[in-house]
């Protein structure tokens, strides 16, 4: 499923905009058609509009604040023609870098054409509704042939004659037009309704994508769907002794490099994996600890059991298999109004007992299943955590006032304000070091579940478990470089192919995943590179890599 740009809201922002293109309209309607179309002298406003300023025409003086005025139809014209005209957002921008890039004598001239193409749509319907079939096929001829001389344009060419010839011929036409309807009361009116319908249109589009958007963040793809059936299926097939992965280690060798993975993700959790491995210096010390949740268990061992990590070794955990979990923890964050998996999922808070997940271990590294591993992590054991419990990249610049934690938690309940400082940088989760023995000395698990009742009983900071994530490990995380680890490639279109590249780990933090057909084009291939798209299950399943558009 492809889906548009962004639904964002309005805001103040968007009611000024859409109140100062309404004004525009009106004051085009009754401030000044005639200025714009029906000048006796035929001489040129300022910036190509027909007729002359200071002059009198018909009767009507041009005023400065008239001449105010057509500079702010200048100014929003562009604007206007993609609101009135249902120009798509991709045609609007293409028609403003070919002006922006045009000579000035250019510029002026489809400046004129796309206000006259305003003008002579808003006739075109007023005409319609009374009758006038020559003056309607008149304006509808006038409008192709200015539509058709727009898209002609190159960003270097000139104003050929044929296009100041359709000018002229649509100055005319527009000129017919007013004589017929000078009423300006009527016209008003009809610019009006345009400009309400114009936003009905906008609010009617920013829903259905943000709908859509959404849709797209939270299904599962047709092709993820069916390998995690057929991956089920033949995992039962399997005879009980089959479903087992061979035990060459124990969990007390304290010489191995452990990763937790905490996923339902079948492919996202093999890319993790398989990249990781591949940057190692010495994979064979690597044990991958994958917790999912019962649904997904099947399939996640069939797939490591037939694609197993060599030389590295797995072990593959339910929820189901953590006993000493509440009964209700695979429900109990669920929250009313809020659906995004993202906020609402147990494998996402289990990161807060990571001590009593894996009791014999002191200390691992925690990979969201989203990243991707570019360089050996062995370094992370050797950072000196100076008796703290996490090491993580911080998220905000010396400038940024965006990244604190301010904008995670409820500074105005003081349970809150007195125990935290509201300018503290946020940490980023996905890849993080734990000291787990430190951890344990510290209750913070205890302190976890402390101030999660707490959160459920009044509001103290936004959804999700980051906001929860910052409070817990407040002063209690080091900061690595920021080398180890970037973020935001699935929301940020801006970050620099060297600074991706020079990264130790890559994260597709936000909602443009990698394997869902919205994500970024340009960041696709990080991750298609460590899956095997010749694989039989993707090949049965239709998975194949999509093409990036160059």
């Amino acid at each position: 499923m492809r889906v548009g740009g962004g639904g964002g809201g309005g805001g103040g922002g968007g009611r000024e905009r859409e109140a100062a293109l309404l004004l525009v309209l009106i004051a085009a309607a009754c401030g000044f058609v005639v200025v714009l179309l029906n000048l006796p002298d035929g001489r040129a406003l300022p910036g190509g509009v027909p007729g002359a300023v200071g002059e009198h025409t018909g009767g009507t003086h041009v005023s400065v604040k008239e001449r105010r005025m057509v500079e702010i139809v200048r100014q929003r014209q562009d604007v206007a023609a993609q609101e009135l005209e249902g120009q798509t957002d991709e045609n609007a921008a293409e028609a403003d870098e070919r002006i922006s890039r045009s000579p000035p004598g250019t510029k002026e001239k489809l400046w004129m054409m796309q206000d006259q193409l305003i003008m002579a749509k808003a006739y075109l319907q007023f005409a319609s509704l009374h009758g006038s079939a020559h003056l309607v096929r008149e304006l509808k001829l006038r409008i192709k042939e200015i539509e058709r001389v727009i898209s002609h344009f190159s960003s270097s060419s000139r104003v050929p004659t044929s296009a100041l010839q359709k000018i002229r011929a649509m100055e005319m036409t527009l000129s017919k037009a007013q004589r017929a309807y000078p009423h300006c009361s009527h016209m008003t009116a009809k610019l009006r309704a345009m400009t309400h319908q114009s936003e009905e249109l906008v609010r009617a589009h920013r829903s259905e994508t943000s709908f859509l958007e959404q849709v797209a963040v939270r299904t599962l793809p047709k092709g993820h769907h069916c390998l995690a059936m057929r991956l089920t299926s033949e995992y039962f097939l399997l005879d009980p002794k089959e479903r087992e992965f061979p035990q060459r280690y124990t969990m007390q060798m304290g010489d191995l490099y452990h990763h937790a993975i905490f996923s339902d993700n079948v492919l996202a959790s093999a890319v993790v994996v398989n990249s990781t491995i591949s940057a190692s210096k010495d994979p064979k010390r690597i044990m991958f600890h994958i917790v999912t949740d019962a649904l997904n268990f099947p399939a996640m061992m069939m797939w490591f059991l037939t694609n197993p990590p060599n030389p590295a070794t797995i072990q593959i955990k339910s929820l189901d298999h953590l006993k000493w979990l509440p009964a209700d923890f695979s429900f109990r964050f669920k929250q009313k109004g809020i659906r995004d998996p993202r906020y609402t999922s147990a494998l996402n808070h289990l990161r807060f007992y990571l001590p009593e997940v894996f009791p014999s271990l002191n200390k691992l590294v925690l990979l969201d299943h989203d990243v991707v591993v570019q360089r050996d992590l062995s370094g992370l054991w050797q950072i000196d955590l100076n008796g703290k419990v996490n090491g993580a990249v911080e998220t905000c610049t010396s400038g940024d006032g965006y990244h604190r934690l301010e904008n995670l938690v409820n500074f105005s309940d003081p349970s809150i304000i007195n125990k935290f400082d509201a300018k503290a940088c946020i940490h980023a989760f996905g890849m993080n070091i734990f000291d787990l023995k430190e951890w344990r000395r510290q209750g913070l698990t205890t302190a976890y579940n402390k101030w999660f009742q707490a959160g459920k009983r009044r509001r103290l900071w936004k959804a999700g478990s980051l906001p929860l994530g910052q409070i817990v490990f407040y002063n209690q995380t080091v900061p690595l470089d920021h080398r180890w680890h970037v973020l935001g490639l699935g929301h940020d279109r801006s970050i620099g192919r060297d600074a991706i590249e020079r990264a130790a780990v890559i994260h597709y933090s936000g909602k443009l995943k990698p394997w869902l057909e919205i994500s970024i084009p340009k960041y696709r291939d990080y991750w298609n590179n460590f899956l095997d798209y010749d694989n039989p299950y993707l090949q049965q399943c239709n998975i194949h890599m999509p093409k990036v558009k160059q």
